[in-house]
């Protein structure tokens, strides 16, 4: 077994974070584990790329163009950009909370409807989970937790080869422990709306 995540969004929103936290519980769980991280102005905003693979034999981060099993998509514009990662098996997780570039907030682009990017999503996989992760990361405390929604939400994609409560575990083994409880919240959240619960 080999399983590759894809995990997009842009700088500031714990896309680094959640692909080491789900790294080190696909070690935990017994896999060979290499990752890979694209990222340009990260601080500044920028896009973020980080690449997970793990299973039987994985010695390399590069996955072929169409291969992701998985894309967490933590922003909208930045997933359909990605899209091209997965095929119409793959599954998507896709964060509906729009974080705008400096050019749209200035007034000089403008940026697509969010309805529009997710129907344009839903067209090209048959395996769309699409959800305000922002917004449930606020029920569970801090709007600043959606990394913490965003990874119990791929805990709960089916075929997903973590067990729920490793990953859980590891993520708060990772976080500081004043943020610990919001954590957990914020990521039985997300497992919960995932799953339809």
């Amino acid at each position: 077994m080999k399983y590759t995540v894809q995990i997009v969004g842009v700088g500031g929103q714990g896309v680094l974070l959640a692909s080491m936290v789900l790294g080190k519980a696909a070690m935990e769980a017994g896999h060979s584990v290499a990752m890979s991280e694209v990222h340009g102005m990260a601080q500044r905003g920028g896009s973020v790329l980080s690449t997970l693979r793990f299973g039987d034999g994985v010695v390399s981060p590069l996955e072929p163009m169409g291969g992701a099993d998985l894309i967490l998509g933590f922003e909208p514009a930045e997933t359909c950009r990605n899209v091209s990662l997965g095929n119409r098996g793959t599954a998507i997780v896709m964060n509906l909370d729009p974080l705008l570039p400096s050019a749209v907030a200035a007034g000089f682009e403008e940026y697509p409807s969010v309805d529009s990017m997710v129907e344009a999503v839903r067209r090209l996989s048959d395996n769309v989970v699409a959800l305000d992760a922002t917004k449930i990361a606020a029920e569970a405390g801090k709007a600043v937790a959606a990394n913490a929604v965003m990874i119990g939400a791929a805990s709960s994609v089916k075929g997903f080869p973590i067990p729920r409560d490793l990953l859980r575990e590891t993520l708060l083994e990772t976080v500081p422990e004043k943020f610990r409880d919001l954590n957990a919240r914020a990521f039985d959240l997300g497992a919960s709306k995932c799953a339809g619960e």
